[in-house]
């Protein structure tokens, strides 16, 4: 029989899971809250992965207690390698597989997207992060731990400086937008004043804001100059990151995939990607940047394989059975 494996992104909004065999069938694909360790702690974290790893089992029609051989756990705000290592025993602890795997959920989108296992992945969800691979094993990354970085970008940060942006355009510090009569539609709300009073009072979570985004992004694609300064921001800060870490592995002199996913750049949102390909073509002219066409977590599904040893006509099988199947809409507790 063969053995099973599971791979996790877990992303700042959502974690993916994928349940699989090490011949390459998908047994079953569930989503979760997504992994914030650093609001809610590693232990809360990880036994929470470890609760939907048994809910796939269960929706494979499998034993809760059925062995998993290896696991492959890519996560978002597992930034540092004492993270990784502190998430690795608590999991290994958990008893989620007979051999486990810990990584950034940037480094899913590098394996899902480059052939060669290197290159460069940027994530551009509700947040942001990058990181990159040398040919040669050596990596980088960012600190990723928000403003006190220099972090911006994703979803959430366009949505903050759209509300921004539409607040001062009625109070006379900036330009005139159509972000003013948008915004408020999608809380129901009558004004953008009142989405920020709502969001200031706790009755609007700041993370809800997320659900402007794509809000911003028509009103930029339509032509709205405001919205679309904004969209070209989250570009620029795109290439600065992609540019920055070649620089630091010495890549710039070399052609090098560039695998830029998550929401905000798996989407059709032409705008972003053509400013991005334009600023990469004058910065870094031999990046060959190219968008993710699978979810992030076949990358995982696929190191969990590699881990397990499996052929890699199974990881083939397994990556095109993920691009296949629609994403899970329900989110399990």
């Amino acid at each position: 029989m063969p053995d099973l494996v599971v791979g996790v992104d877990g992303g700042n909004s959502k974690t993916d899971l994928v349940l699989a065999d090490t011949e390459g069938r998908l047994l079953s694909w569930v989503r979760g809250a997504g992994t914030r360790p650093h609001t809610e702690g590693m232990e809360t974290t990880t036994e929470r992965l470890a609760r939907l790893g048994r809910f796939a089992l269960a929706e494979a029609g499998l034993p809760q207690t059925a062995p998993v051989s290896a696991g492959a756990y890519f996560l978002a705000n597992v930034d540092q390698r004492a993270q990784e290592r502190l998430a690795l025993r608590q999991l290994t602890e958990l008893g989620v597989a007979g051999r486990t795997v810990v990584r950034n959920d940037t480094l899913a989108v590098l394996r899902a997207g480059a052939p060669g296992g290197w290159g460069v992945a940027v994530v551009s969800g509700a947040g942001i992060n990058a990181a990159a691979v040398h040919p040669g094993g050596r990596s980088a990354r960012f600190l990723s731990l928000g403003d006190i970085t220099g972090d911006w970008g994703g979803g959430l940060a366009v949505a903050r400086a759209g509300l921004g942006a539409a607040v001062r355009a009625g109070d006379g510090r900036g330009r005139t937008t159509r972000l003013r009569r948008d915004l408020p539609v999608h809380f129901g709300l009558g004004s953008v004043e009142a989405v920020a009073l709502a969001v200031g009072a706790g009755e609007i979570p700041v993370t809800a804001l997320h659900g402007l985004a794509p809000l911003v992004f028509a009103a930029a694609e339509d032509g709205d100059a405001v919205a679309r300064d904004i969209v070209e921001r989250l570009g620029d800060e795109i290439v600065a990151m992609v540019t920055a870490l070649l620089r630091r592995l010495r890549l710039l002199r070399t052609p090098t995939p560039v695998v830029l996913g998550g929401g905000t750049l798996q989407n059709d949102h032409l705008l972003l990607r053509d400013h991005i390909a334009a600023r990469l073509a004058t910065e870094a002219p031999l990046a060959r940047p190219r968008v993710l066409d699978v979810p992030p977590v076949a990358g995982a599904a696929a190191e969990a394989l590699v881990t397990a040893a499996a052929p890699a006509d199974a990881r083939r099988r397994l990556r095109e059975a993920i691009g296949a199947r629609k994403p899970p809409d329900a989110v399990a507790d």
